[in-house]
């Protein structure tokens, strides 16, 4: 039911830290930090290189054991440098197909890079301070509901177990014999929330419920079938900085992100054209002095 965020790259990048051992066989020259855990005809292949490789991995992917998730990696980068030796040695790179995926794929790198480097300029301590102070600071936090549910996978399933309801039977004995949620061991409990921290379906039942009060109806959601008790309300207190952090941040990183292409779009001359050819959008011109 609530969006959990999923497990960070960061960490599992951070879980490749290499033992005494590979810091022992670390190449002179290299930084000890940094160590060199392979090496294709002569080219080295770093922890820093597997740490960014990480970063890229599908959700499934990040889930394996760290010492699983290394080989796995180094196995990967591995066989990419054997991938290149193979094609250079076949002059693929002189392809003029090849050369122009290549160009593209760096074109793209260097935008994403650009756009980044605006995002990460705009995340600064002082900006998220005062993101918080004007929208969080001395006011009230959001409206929020304390509620259990029993979740069920059809509506007759739902609508027996409020029949039972309404002679008299308890909520969290139902929740913990029916309910199919993982919160069904603790009585169906799923403690305070929002509205934006549910699906809408839900919330709004929820939220439309006074304490004490459960669903007449059976409430549906992608999920399955509910029926939801209301057991309190409340505003809840003014969220900390530290609460919404992650939030400013993400904030902040979007908006920079959608300047940086305005902006970038006002510098250019644009010109759009049909598909005979023929010019639909006259050129805009860029800003004086550019």
């Amino acid at each position: 039911m609530r969006r959990f965020a999923s497990l960070s790259v960061l960490a599992l990048a951070a879980a490749l830290v290499a033992p005494a051992a590979f810091a022992q066989s670390t190449p002179a020259g290299a930084p000890a930090q940094d160590p060199v855990v392979a090496t294709v005809n002569g080219s080295p292949i770093h922890l820093s290189d597997m740490q960014a490789a990480v970063q890229n991995l599908p959700p499934e992917a990040q889930q394996l054991p760290p010492d699983q998730l290394f080989q796995a990696v180094l196995n990967q980068l591995i066989d990419g440098k054997a991938l290149l030796v193979a094609a250079h040695k076949e002059g693929l790179q002189n392809n003029p197909a090849v050369q122009q995926a290549m160009q593209d794929a760096a074109n793209f790198r260097l935008e994403k890079a650009y756009v980044q480097e605006q995002e990460a300029s705009a995340v600064t301590d002082t900006a998220v301070q005062a993101e918080y102070d004007r929208d969080y600071a001395n006011k009230p936090g959001p409206q929020q509901v304390e509620a259990r549910h029993i979740l069920v996978q059809t509506q007759a399933q739902a609508e027996s177990i409020i029949k039972q309801l309404n002679k008299g039977a308890d909520f969290a004995t139902l929740a913990k014999k029916y309910s199919i949620d993982p919160g069904a061991a603790n009585g169906g409990e799923l403690g305070w929330f929002s509205q934006d921290e549910m699906v809408p379906a839900f919330a709004n039942a929820a939220f439309a419920l006074q304490p004490g009060h459960y669903t007449e109806t059976p409430v549906h959601t992608q999920f399955g079938w509910h029926v939801i008790l209301c057991e309190g309300k409340r505003t809840a207190p003014t969220p900390k900085l530290a609460d919404v952090a992650d939030q400013i941040k993400q904030k902040l990183a979007n908006a920079a992100g959608e300047k940086a292409i305005d902006d970038a779009r006002a510098l250019a001359t644009v010109v759009v054209y049909d598909k005979n050819g023929k010019p639909v959008q006259p050129a805009a011109a860029p800003a004086a002095g550019n």
